[in-house]
Order: C-alpha cells, then structure tokens, then sequence
C-alpha cells in the first residue's frame, strides 16, 4: 500500500488537472495552478526529486486525468514462465510495458512480449487487474496506475535481448531468480500467474 501523503497529492495534482482543462475563469485557474503546486510540493518532500520536476510532469498532462495502464504478459513453455532482466534495474520481470494509445490491451502486451523478449504471442485470457497503489511496488508512481496481466500463448519467435533487457529466460515456480524488478513485477503476482495457468477457470483477479 502506498503512504496516504502520495495517495492525497496524487489526489490533488488530478483534481488540478482537472480543474485547468475545463476552467476558464482566471482565479480559478489561478486556485487550481496553486493546488497543483501543494501536489508538487508534497511529493517533492516525500521523494529525492525538487518541486520543479514534479511541475514540469504534471503541466505535460493534457485533459481529464484518468489512470495509467500498464500491461504485463504470462508466457508459458513447459509449465515454465517467461521472465525478462531489465536494463534499468537489472531485476527480472514479466515482459510488459506501458499501453500505447490506439492499440487494445491485448496488442499492448503482444507488442511489449515481442519487443523485450522477441517471442511472438498472442493473449488469450485477461489473468488480473491489479491497482498498484494498492500493493507494495517500489518505488512510487506521481500516477494513479492499474496493472493489466494476462496469460498468453506463443505463436513464433525466439529469444533475443532488446535495449531495454539484458535476459530472457523461461524458470520453473520454484526457480524465479532475484532480484525482481518489484517496480513491475512482485512475486505473489508471479504465483498467481502460475495458478491461472493450472486453472485456466479461475476467474480474473482484481484491485
């Protein structure tokens, strides 16, 4: 769970948002550039990152604020699980990756599969929904974000390392490699991966 100092000003730096795109009355612009700045300054002192970051982030955020969506893709090979090393952090994750806009979940993560692992898939069932406020990643997003993983097949392909990971390799459920990039991935979140597999049936996880 995130601290409720980061849940309040992500709260506010929405509500600013908000606020700017439909507002057109000069003071209230003015209240809601002032609201934004207390969101920007609130994470400022709860991070390693100055006021002016935090600023600069949400004045490039258009329109109604609504959450982020990431996709992670469960890809299976003999009872065994795909996992990517990222370059960044150099922990080991589900290949996956932020959704891009005109493309559907499902292509989201096909494209995210392919371009950090070089496998070809195609999904086939929608695993979990996940809140990610709502469990413990590190470090903390400035956005409201949900967390979309589905179970998929491989439809071609081969291994092949991109300029964002460093590895990919298949691990059995008692073999997942340390460190994990719990930015993106945590471990209970792998498990459930495993179950879903086992049981195609179980209904979609969520929050």
């Amino acid at each position: 769970m995130e601290p409720n100092w980061l849940t309040w000003a992500k709260r506010l730096a929405a509500l600013a948002q908000n606020g700017l795109t439909y507002s057109d009355n000069e003071y209230e612009i003015d209240r809601y550039e002032q609201i934004r700045q207390i969101a920007a300054e609130m994470m400022a002192a709860g991070s390693h990152v100055g006021t002016k970051a935090f600023l600069d982030l949400f004045s490039r955020e258009q329109g109604y604020a609504t959450p982020k969506v990431d996709v992670r893709g469960a890809v299976f090979r003999d009872n065994k699980i795909l996992l990517v090393k990222e370059k960044i952090d150099n922990g080991w994750t589900l290949p996956g990756g932020w959704a891009d806009p005109c493309q559907s979940p499902s292509e989201a993560v096909v494209r995210e599969i392919f371009e950090e692992s070089g496998f070809e898939a195609r999904a086939v069932k929608l695993a979990a929904v996940y809140d990610r406020s709502k469990h413990p990643h590190q470090p903390p997003m400035p956005f409201h974000l949900y967390k979309m993983f589905f179970l998929c097949e491989i439809t071609g392909g081969q291994a092949k390392e991109s300029h964002e990971t460093t590895g990919v390799e298949f691990f059995a459920e008692n073999e997942i490699p340390e460190p994990l990039s719990i930015s993106r991935t945590l471990p209970f979140q792998i498990a459930r991966m495993f179950e879903h597999h086992r049981n195609p049936a179980l209904p979609t996880d969520f929050d």
